[in-house]
């Protein structure tokens, strides 16, 4: 009998560890990203969405380097690959099974026992799996959050965290999960690579809480236009928190019209 062993070595490079530094690399606008700071420092829930091999994981490096340093940071990943620099920080990783069968920890586990860790902020690497359902009863427990997870567009990123938590279990339901969702995620950002192969932000949803029958509502933020990232027409939610920061969000949101 032969056995074959499949080996898959992905290796991660650091390019940018500060979203000034995606401005430089042209990834992102100086005003998206001085208004993606001052959501992360809001503790809004953001979802940083796209497909495969965009800057997913480096964008929420970045934004993971804008937390406060005096809030404590849990991470949860399959792989370890979030790195940012904080003070305060707690890395989790997954395992699997041993050759008896045992000793399998989960993501699902992982963001479970993370919050008992008296967590500041929670950050999953990826979500693909049931996992989804925990982390969005965390963000709506008031946990603020970020999360990778694959999809083409910020609407069908949000149709995927709708969906993903139905396959936690039979009891589970549609008609508990969407509302969850819609009042949890506060921006979607979207990343895809140009017809010339650069990494580039291409909108940024806010999810102001409201729903239209099934469907979660969403406002452009910034969106693409005319080949560049340029301002939309959409607030993102959750204005008190920027007010008790002493971020005018509006009046940086009218600069970069």
């Amino acid at each position: 009998m032969v056995f074959f062993t499949a080996v898959n070595i992905r290796k991660f490079v650091v390019r940018a560890s500060r979203l000034s530094e995606l401005v430089e690399l042209g990834t992102l606008t100086s005003p998206a990203a001085r208004f993606l700071d001052a959501s992360v420092r809001a503790g809004l829930n953001i979802l940083v969405t796209g497909g495969t091999h965009v800057g997913k994981t480096t964008l929420l490096n970045c934004l993971a380097a804008a937390i406060p340093g005096g809030e404590r940071v849990v991470s949860a990943e399959e792989v370890f690959e979030v790195r940012f620099p904080h003070p305060d920080w707690v890395a989790l990783q997954t395992r699997q099974p041993g050759l008896e069968g045992t000793g399998e920890i989960r993501l699902r586990d992982l963001v479970k026992e993370s919050l008992r860790m008296r967590p500041s902020r929670l950050i999953v690497g990826e979500v693909r799996a049931e996992e989804c359902l925990d982390l969005i009863l965390a963000l709506n427990a008031g946990l603020p959050g970020m999360c990778t997870l694959h999809a083409n567009s910020a609407r069908e990123a949000l149709t995927k965290v709708c969906t993903l938590p139905l396959l936690a279990g039979e009891n589970i339901s549609a008609r508990f999960v969407v509302p969850t969702v819609a009042a949890s995620v506060d921006l979607v950002v979207q990343l895809a690579l140009d017809p010339h192969g650069a990494r580039r932000v291409t909108e940024i949803v806010a999810v102001p809480g409201r729903m239209e029958g099934d469907v979660i509502e969403t406002e452009p933020v910034f969106e693409w236009r005319d080949g560049a990232l340029r301002r939309g027409i959409g607030l993102p939610p959750r204005l008190e928190r920027f007010e008790r920061l002493g971020i005018d969000v509006v009046g940086l949101l009218n600069e970069a019209g």
